[in-house]
């Protein structure tokens, strides 16, 4: 494995932009962008050898596209209630799309990707709590949407059309911490693709450094949509609470932003 210094780094990656279209070094693997790079570079995935510095990762993402990046899973508290499974599973669910083939006819499912800019079709949206320190999650019922009718019914025969009680919430220094663990300071680069002949290439274009990833800017990505929380369970299996990133909004988290 090669080792670079910060500055060696970045005239690597100038190097690769400036050789324009390159082809997939990884044809039929969906993560081809990023492992084109690392080839390019000599490296093995995501973290970048670097020594005398604070730990540094490599993130490399396709440019203008409406795909989510997951950034870490993290179920909200109290953690006690297990309040997917237990909660909003039984309480909230609706029949699973497959339930009487590939599961029971009992299957439920709750599948809800929310943020704090507006509310979802099902009345859910992200809460940010400045005074108690919190990120909750609240129920509206009058924002459902009318094709939602039935279920809404179903929901207030089973626990009532009022906010959610408790409702469930992330601390924000649990939170925070999670995230700055997850969001190292990070080479940042950003591809265009194109097919030539049934082959993809990939245009490093783009090159930025990510450094102090911000608590501030973290919890405005929530507010305005950048940022989204995803449940995704039924009632055979929990998938996890997912945060979620908008493809291009990485830059918007850090305090410091260097376009290359």
């Amino acid at each position: 494995m090669k080792i670079y210094s910060k500055e060696s780094l970045i005239s690597a990656l100038k190097e690769i932009r400036n050789m324009g279209w390159i082809p997939n070094a990884r044809a039929g693997n969906v993560g081809g962008i990023g492992n084109t790079l690392e080839d390019l570079l000599g490296i093995d995935e995501n973290n970048l050898p670097i020594p005398n510095a604070s730990e540094w990762e490599l993130k490399c993402q396709r440019k203008n596209t409406t795909s989510l990046t997951t950034l870490f899973h993290m179920e909200p508290s109290p953690r006690a209630l297990k309040f997917v499974p237990q909660i909003f599973l039984p309480k909230y669910g609706w029949p699973h799309k497959e339930a009487g083939t590939r599961y029971p006819e009992s299957e439920m499912s709750f599948r809800q990707t929310i943020h704090g800019l507006s509310r979802s079709d099902r009345g859910f949206k992200v809460i940010i709590d400045k005074q108690n320190r919190k990120v909750l999650i609240s129920f509206d019922y009058n924002s459902v949407h009318e094709r939602h009718h039935s279920w809404l019914f179903s929901v207030e025969k089973r626990i009532g059309l009022g906010e959610l009680n408790p409702q469930p919430y992330w601390g924000f220094e649990d939170l925070f911490h999670k995230a700055a663990t997850k969001l190292l300071n990070c080479f940042y680069v950003q591809a265009e693709t194109k097919k030539i002949n049934g082959r993809v290439y990939f245009f490093y274009s783009e090159i930025m450094i990510l450094q102090e990833i911000s608590m501030e800017k973290f919890f405005n990505a929530l507010n305005k949509g950048q940022l989204l929380v995803d449940f995704d369970a039924r009632t055979g299996h929990n998938h996890g609470t997912k945060f979620r990133l908008r493809q291009n909004a990485l830059p918007s988290l850090y305090s410091k932003v260097i376009n290359i």
